[in-house]
C-alpha cells in the first residue's frame, strides 16, 4: 500500500513530480522508504517495525510505526503523521508497546496498546527519554533522560551591567576535553542519569545523580535491579573506552561494580533464567581496530568468561534464546550481514544472510532483528536492488513480508550489481569488491567508471542498496566500490593492515581494483572518476596526490592534515592515541607522512572538496586546506559547502541530491 495515502502532506507529490524516466533519478529520493526496528511480540504472533520516509515539503526524514501478523498477513499501520516513531518496544506479555514519538514537537514516550490502538503519553519532559525496557512483570519501564547541570561552570567574573544596556552574551567558558560532538554540536553541560517509571503513567522517578554519566538501563531477572554500562573512572575523559557493567538497585540506588577489564564492557543482557549475563566488549589494546567479543558471566559478577574466542568478527546485538543456554547475534562477513547463534562453548552456526539496507545512501552494511520465544527471527532485508525491508525467518526458511518500494521499482531499471575478488598488487591479500554497471547495460560499449570509497576506515560496504551509486549507474557511469585492508567484516589481522599506517597500502589495493575492472573490457580509460567521504575522502586526496590517471577527483569531508585533525576533531582523547600511538609534537614525522597535505605539490587533477559546514568529525577547515594549497598552485578545483549539515551530510534528503548533483556536475565537466 502505498505511503502516500496515509502521510497527507505527501499525497500530490507524485502527481506534481511524477518522473517520465525509467531511470532513478535524484528527485526519487523522496519516493524511497526503507523498514528499520522491527520487533517481533515475544507470543511470536506480530511484528511491529518503523516504516521510513521523506516529505518533500519539508525536507525531512520521517517514520511511523505499522504492525503485521508474523505470517505477513494484516500489514496495516499503528501510527500516521509527519513526524517521528522509532524504538518500539513490546511488553514480555507482548500486550504493550512502548515507542518514542516527536509527533507533540519533542521526543518522548508514549504507551500503546495494539488490540484497541489506545495509548497514553508517559514523559512530557524538558529532555528526551533514551531507549526502554520493560520490568520482567511489566509494571515498569526503565530509561535514561539527560539532566542539565544547575551550576554553569565558570571563572569569569562580569560586573553587573546598567539597567536597559544591551551587552552581547557573556563568554563562553569550557574547560572539557571533549565539548563538542558532530550533529549535536558544541555540548551542554549536564549528564545522563537512569529512570523508572510506572507503565500506568505517572512523574519518573530519577535513581542516578551526579556529575557522571550512566548508559541505557536494563532489567535484571529478579526486576529489583538494572544493570547498565558506563564509565564512572576518574581519567574516563582521557580513556573513553574503559566502561564497565554496573548493577544498581531499584529501592536504594546502591551501585555495585560487575566488571574492572582495562577495556569496554557494554551491552549486557540478562538470561531467562537469571543465572547469567551475556555482555560485549575487548581487551584495551589501543589498536586501530580490535574485534568486539561475546563474554559471561555470573549474575553477580563472578566466572567472567571469553565466549567468542575463536570468532574472528564483530559480534553485536546479542539476544538470549529462551532455555538460556544459546544466544543470537548479528555479524558482518565479508560484505554481507548476518544473523547467527553461539552457544555457551562458542560454537557459531549462521541462521540467515542477506540482512541490511538500512542506509540509504552509500551501501554501508547496517542491519537489525529480534527474535520471540519460540525462536522466530524478524529482520531487516537488504540486497542490491532495495533498500531494507521485512522478513521473518521461522524453519530453517526465510520469507520477505514487505516490498515498500515496489511502487518504484516496478517501472524504474536500477543498475546491475556484480560482487568481485581480486588481489592487491602490494602482497596480494584478496579484496572484495563489487562493480555496478548502467541500466541498458553494453558490454561491448566503453563506460566512464566511478571509484566510490568507503569512510571509516573501520567500516564495510557490501552487497546492499545504494541510491547514490545506482544514481552514478543511471547516469552511464560503471561504479566500483571495494572493501580494501583496513575494511571490517575480514578479521582482525586484516582490519588491522593499516594500523598507524593509513593511509598507505590501501591505496594499492583500490588502483588494483580500478585495473581489475579495466581488465573486463568496457571501461573508457580516458574517464576515470573517483570520489569517497570521511576515510573515502582521506584515501581520494592520497589518490590524487600519489598519481594522475583520474580525469577528475571529489574529495567529500575528508581528513587533509592530521596534525590539526587529532587537535580539532570531535574525538580528541581517541584518534592520536589510537591511530598514531604518539602526540604530532612528539613525532611529527608520522603525521605529515600520513597527510594528503603533504603530497598537495603533486596534485594535477581537478578536484572538488565537499564537506558540511557543521561537520565536527571531520571538521571544514580540513577541507579549507586542501582546497587552499590546490588554489595556490593554480590546479583546477572548487570547494562545496552544504549549509547546516554534520559528517552525516545525506541526513536531509535534499542534501542526498545535492551531494550527487555535484559529484556528476564535476565528472561531467571534466568528462574527456
Amino acid at each position: 500500500m502505498n505511503k502516500k495515502y496515509f502521510v497527507s502532506l505527501l499525497l500530490c507529490s507524485q502527481a506534481i513530480f511524477a518522473q517520465i524516466s525509467d531511470k532513478l533519478e535524484p528527485i526519487d529520493i523522496f519516493d524511497l522508504e526503507y523498514i528499520s526496528d522491527p520487533v517481533i511480540s515475544p507470543d511470536g504472533r506480530h511484528i511491529v517495525y518503523a516504516r521510513h520516509f521523506s516529505d518533500i515539503m519539508t525536507d525531512k526524514n520521517l517514520s511511523n510505526l505499522w504492525i503485521i501478523n508474523a505470517d505477513g498477513s494484516n500489514n496495516r499501520p499503528l501510527t500516521t503523521g509527519n513526524h517521528h516513531d522509532i524504538q518500539p518496544v513490546w511488553s514480555h506479555n507482548s500486550k504493550m508497546l512502548a515507542y518514542k514519538s516527536d509527533k507533540d514537537g519533542k521526543m518522548q514516550l508514549y504507551l500503546h496498546w495494539p488490540d484497541n490502538q489506545q495509548e497514553i503519553k508517559l514523559t512530557n519532559g524538558v529532555t528526551s527519554p533514551g531507549s526502554v525496557s520493560f520490568s520482567p512483570d511489566d509494571s515498569y519501564l526503565a530509561f535514561t533522560m539527560f539532566i542539565p547541570s544547575r551550576k554553569k561552570k565558570t571563572t569569569i567574573t562580569l560586573p553587573e551591567k546598567p539597567q536597559g544596556a544591551q551587552w552581547n552574551d557573556p563568554p563562553k567558558y569550557i574547560d572539557d576535553l571533549k565539548y563538542r560532538a558532530d550533529g549535536a554540536g558544541y555540548l551542554k553541560e549536564g549528564f545522563n542519569h537512569i529512570f523508572t517509571l510506572p507503565a500506568t503513567g505517572g512523574t519518573p522517578r530519577q535513581l542516578t545523580s551526579g556529575d557522571l554519566s550512566y548508559g541505557t538501563p536494563v532489567w535484571d531477572h529478579d526486576g529489583r535491579h538494572l544493570l547498565f554500562a558506563a564509565n564512572l573512572h576518574g581519567d574516563r575523559e582521557y580513556e573513553p573506552n574503559n566502561s564497565e557493567i554496573y548493577r544498581i538497585s531499584v529501592s536504594n540506588g546502591t551501585i555495585d561494580t560487575l566488571t574492572t577489564r582495562k577495556g569496554p564492557d557494554r551491552n549486557p543482557v540478562v538470561s531467562p533464567d537469571g543465572k547469567t549475563i551475556a555482555y560485549l566488549g575487548n581487551d584495551e589494546r589501543y589498536m586501530g581496530y580490535q574485534v568486539t567479543r561475546l563474554y559471561t558471566m555470573n549474575s553477580d559478577g563472578s566466572s567472567q568468561t571469553l565466549v567468542s574466542g575463536n570468532f574472528d568478527r564483530d559480534i553485536r546485538n546479542i539476544r538470549w534464546a529462551k532455555d538460556s543456554k544459546l544466544l543470537y547475534f548479528q555479524y558482518d562477513d565479508k560484505g554481507d550481514t548476518k544473523i547467527g547463534t553461539i552457544d555457551l562453548r562458542g560454537e557459531v552456526k549462521t541462521l540467515l544472510e542477506g540482512a541490511g539496507g538500512l542506509t540509504l545512501g552509500r551501501p554501508y552494511n547496517a542491519a537489525d532483528y529480534s527474535v520471540s520465544e519460540n525462536g522466530t527471527v524478524a529482520y531487516t532485508l537488504g540486497g542490491t536492488a532495495h533498500p531494507a525491508d521485512l522478513a521473518v525467518f521461522k524453519g530453517r526458511k526465510s520469507t520477505r513480508l514487505t516490498e515498500v518500494n515496489k511502487d518504484i521499482f516496478d517501472y524504474k531499471k536500477l543498475g546491475n550489481v556484480e560482487e568481485i575478488w581480486y588481489k592487491s598488487s602490494f602482497d596480494g591479500q584478496d579484496i572484495q569488491g563489487w562493480i555496478v554497471t548502467p541500466p541498458d547495460f553494453d558490454p561491448a560499449k566503453k563506460y566512464p567508471l566511478i571509484l566510490e570509497i568507503h569512510g571509516g576506515p573501520f567500516t564495510s560496504y557490501g552487497s546492499v542498496f545504494s541510491a547514490e551509486i545506482q544514481m552514478y549507474a543511471a547516469q552511464g557511469y560503471v561504479v566500483l566500490y571495494t572493501n580494501p585492508r583496513g575494511s571490517t567484516s575480514y578479521g582482525e589481522t586484516f582490519g588491522n593492515l593499516i594500523h598507524h599506517d593509513y593511509p598507505n597500502h590501501d591505496y594499492d589495493d583500490l588502483m588494483s581494483g580500478v585495473d581489475e575492472v579495466i581488465k573486463k573490457g568496457y571501461i573508457d580509460t580516458d574517464n576515470l572518476f573517483v570520489t569517497g567521504g570521511s576515510g573515502g575522502g582521506v584515501l581520494t586526496a592520497w589518490i590524487v596526490g600519489h598519481t594522475d590517471r583520474f580525469a577528475a577527483a571529489v574529495v567529500a569531508k575528508p581528513v587533509i592534515n592530521w596534525y590539526s585533525f587529532v587537535l580539532y576533531a570531535d574525538n580528541p582523547a581517541y584518534f592520536a592515541k589510537y591511530w598514531f600511538g604518539e602526540f604530532p609534537w612528539d613525532n611529527p614525522e608520522p603525521y605529515l607522512k600520513r597527510s594528503p597535505l603533504s603530497y598537495a605539490g603533486h596534485v594535477t587533477t581537478p578536484t572538488m572538496l565537499l564537506t558540511g559546514e557543521s561537520d565536527f568529525r571531520t571538521p571544514i577547515p580540513e577541507s579549507e586546506q586542501f582546497y587552499t594549497a590546490l588554489k595556490l598552485r593554480k590546479v583546477d578545483a572548487a570547494m562545496v559547502r552544504i549549509p547546516g549539515a554534520s559528517h552525516g551530510i545525506t541526513s536531509r534528503p535534499s542534501n542526498l541530491i545535492g551531494k550527487v548533483a555535484a559529484v556528476l556536475s564535476w565528472f561531467e565537466k571534466y568528462k574527456r
